[in-house]
């Protein structure tokens, strides 16, 4: 591997205006895509090489999906004669000089004219060191597969162990966050025991495995309407999940969850889906941050700073309709980037700029088979079999790549007859930092 001081960014000199786009998520790409007709060279710097699907994180966690059928490489995406002047590098940018106009990455500098932060978002443990140590995050393919080996190892430990205690604390989850991401996670654990874990391990009764859904608020989907969040509980009750409201977690050392007021569970497994936090860069004004976030106008530019735009979860646009920002979900992003996309020529030319306008298309949540709420524009509500047939749609819809479309079709179907999940592979074992005793069982194992 070469070192970081026997590289460099490579990008070519341009008379166009240059926009650097920090991040290939939502935001980053509709930008990215909408602008390749225009007069600009673009740049991307992402740490990883593929655009994520990370509504569908939960289900490679669960082995209903392979990664790669939720992710889509960006050079494959750009790759057309379309993107003549389009350039993507793969590097972590560590941070911006807005008066020198310069973004600094691991192997050099770059000067832009128009700067994109698209960094998206970061789980938050609320200051709590020894829960992001132990806990398992949800927020990227790398954490998706940690948890899916996890629980596989989990289930193969257990069926190895006569110590109650041992296999009791091997077959309790708990889920921290009832938002979308928990309940959805906690659904698929739920389905995965009624119908395949027993067969995969005939000796062991599933009845005692525990899944443990711990949410701070009163109410399970609370970005959600009451009506979504009731139903949602319901669907969870029925699954025999484990619910419990405006509940705390206060400390978690790897085996014992620490809930506020002195209950613990005893647990191997706990994944942290209680909030997230701008996946913030070095260099901007403090006077530009709230909440986590860089507070923007409602051109999306960056407080002070007319040539540098936030978009996507990293944005924080106060309005009347939003006063916290809008709603950590894909939708915001996409439509920012398109829009942006549109501002970026006219702010060249000297026009006005078009405000942007939020227009909510709805939110949805699935539980299980036939299990999905949904909240639809002018208040109204889905749940059941049809909106579990709108969540499937529109996830298809939104997945990038007609390959990626056809996989994640065809895998559904065939769990829908099925009830499989044929992904269970253990490729590459787990071991969680502090684990000592596992790292050097695995290590015997395999040198063996």
């Amino acid at each position: 591997m070469l070192e970081t001081d026997q590289l460099s960014l490579n990008i070519p000199d341009t008379t166009k205006p240059r926009v650097v786009i920090i991040g290939g998520g939502f935001g980053g790409i509709n930008v990215a895509k909408k602008l390749k007709c225009e007069d600009f060279q673009i740049v991307l710097f992402d740490r990883q090489n593929y655009h994520g699907f990370w509504p569908l994180l939960y289900q490679v966690a669960t082995a209903g999906l392979e990664p790669d059928a939720i992710a889509e490489p960006l050079r494959k995406m750009f790759g057309s004669d379309d993107y003549e002047d389009f350039h993507f590098r793969l590097v972590k940018v560590i941070g911006i000089d807005p008066v020198m106009k310069t973004v600094s990455t691991l192997v050099g500098n770059l000067p832009y004219d128009y700067l994109v932060v698209a960094t998206g978002s970061k789980s938050n443990y609320f200051g709590n060191d020894q829960v992001k140590k132990y806990s398992f995050p949800l927020k990227q393919i790398p954490d998706a597969l940690n948890l899916r080996s996890q629980f596989l190892q989990c289930f193969e430990q257990a069926s190895m162990t006569n110590d109650p205690e041992i296999k009791q604390s091997l077959m309790n989850f708990v889920i921290v966050g009832g938002g979308p991401t928990g309940v959805e996670l906690a659904g698929a654990l739920a389905e995965m025991r009624k119908h395949i874990l027993p067969t995969d391990y005939p000796g062991m009764n599933f009845n005692n495995m525990n899944i443990y859904l711990v949410e701070g608020m009163d109410r399970v989907l609370p970005p959600m309407s009451p009506q979504a969040s009731a139903k949602t509980q319901q669907y969870l009750e029925e699954l025999g999940i484990d619910i419990r409201l405006n509940t705390l977690v206060e400390s978690y050392d790897g085996n014992i969850a620490t809930l506020k007021g002195g209950e613990q569970i005893r647990a191997h497994t706990l994944i942290w889906a209680a909030g997230v936090a701008g996946a913030m860069i070095d260099g901007l004004p403090e006077e530009a941050m709230e909440r986590g976030r860089i507070l923007v106008n409602q051109y999306n530019q960056v407080l002070g700073l007319n040539n540098i735009f936030a978009i996507g979860d990293i944005a924080f646009m106060k309005t009347d309709e939003y006063p916290r920002g809008h709603p950590g979900v894909a939708q915001p992003a996409i439509q920012q980037g398109k829009l942006l996309a549109k501002n970026l020529p006219k702010l060249k030319r000297g026009r006005p700029m078009e405000p942007f306008k939020y227009y909510d298309k709805g939110s949805l949540a699935i539980v299980g088979r036939n299990r999905a709420v949904a909240d639809l524009p002018n208040d109204r509500h889905m749940s059941g079999f049809f909106a579990w047939v709108v969540w499937l749609f529109v996830h298809i819809m939104f997945l990038v790549g007609f390959r990626n479309k056809l996989v994640v079709l065809s895998n559904w179907i065939y769990r829908f007859f099925t009830y499989e999940r044929g992904t269970r592979l253990i490729i590459r074992p787990f071991v969680r930092k502090g684990d000592r005793a596992k790292r050097k069982f695995i290590n015997k194992y395999n040198a063996e």
